[in-house]
């Protein structure tokens, strides 16, 4: 069972960046849509990002337009979310995800991993 794992949470001030990496064990995950969500307590589970193979087509919510850039390195298996002029609103955990190319890029209930997600934290 391939494993996605993520990294670079943290806290920072509001206007700062961070970027989260997230690593896929798996070498089928490579050629997979990748995905970038977030969940706030006492909120749903929200869609932030998400990127085509070959990295030529991407998503954004409307909340995260702008500020956040998806990304992916396929040789090393990894897809990245550089996340600038961050607020406290996104303040959440984040998680990344993964799903086969068999069903739309857009359909996220079709998600099949998911990483266990890394805490932002934005202080005003």
């Amino acid at each position: 069972q391939g494993q996605l794992v993520e990294s670079g949470g943290g806290l920072v001030q509001a206007g700062g960046s961070l970027r989260l990496t997230c690593a896929a064990s798996e070498y089928a995950f490579k050629s997979y849509y990748k995905y970038w969500f977030r969940q706030a307590v006492g909120k749903e589970r929200e869609f932030i990002a998400a990127i085509n193979w070959s990295s030529d087509t991407t998503h954004y919510a409307d909340s995260v337009k702008g500020r956040f850039t998806i990304s992916r390195d396929n040789a090393k298996n990894t897809v990245y979310l550089q996340m600038d002029n961050l607020k406290p609103d996104d303040t959440a955990y984040y998680y990344c995800a993964a799903k086969s190319t068999t069903t739309a890029m857009l359909d996220t209930t079709r998600i099949q991993y998911w990483g266990q997600g890394t805490q932002v934290t934005v202080s005003s």
